[in-house]
């Protein structure tokens, strides 16, 4: 099954850190990325960077698109009233194939600030119960993701968040 999902980090290196873990259970066979982008806000930032690894250069390329259109429509747009909610709109019909709703693009409009960062993953085959023992008691969210509910539950208990 391939999962897409959003995590939260409530300091700006918290997103690069899991990335490092999951790179590094992805070579023990826990997991496989296809493909991830990691979001930093630094304190003092203007606006968040984004650095994208392209994990699987046969799938990771249509992901890699939507990471770039994903973070800079979102983050780019100016903060202004109903200004967003057209944005957000428009950038739903063009991530809905991915199982992105509107509702999950304004939480992590609103969620991602200055001073967090943000983990944006897709990945299959995982190991759920030996990835979510590298990852208890980190501090994290799960902002969004394409699972189904009880996918979703199985996840949250695993891992936290």
């Amino acid at each position: 099954m391939t999962a897409f999902t959003v995590w939260k980090f409530e300091d700006p290196t918290g997103a690069q850190r899991a990335a490092s873990v999951l790179e590094d259970a992805e070579a023990e066979g826990l997991v496989t990325i296809v493909d991830h982008a990691v979001m930093s806000w630094p304190v003092g930032a203007t606006k968040p960077q984004t650095h994208h690894k392209h994990d699987d250069p046969k799938r990771g390329a249509a992901w890699g698109a939507l990471w770039g259109v994903l973070t800079g429509a979102l983050f780019m747009v100016p903060v202004v009233g109903g200004v967003v909610g057209v944005a957000i709109g428009a950038l739903a019909k063009s991530t809905e194939g991915a199982g992105i709703t509107k509702e999950d693009l304004t939480r992590i409009r609103t969620e991602i600030v200055e001073g967090t960062s943000a983990l944006f993953l897709v990945t299959e085959d995982g190991n759920l119960d030996r990835l979510g023992e590298r990852f208890r008691g980190s501090d994290k969210t799960l902002l969004s993701t394409n699972l189904t509910d009880a996918e979703r539950e199985i996840l949250l208990e695993t891992f936290g968040g």
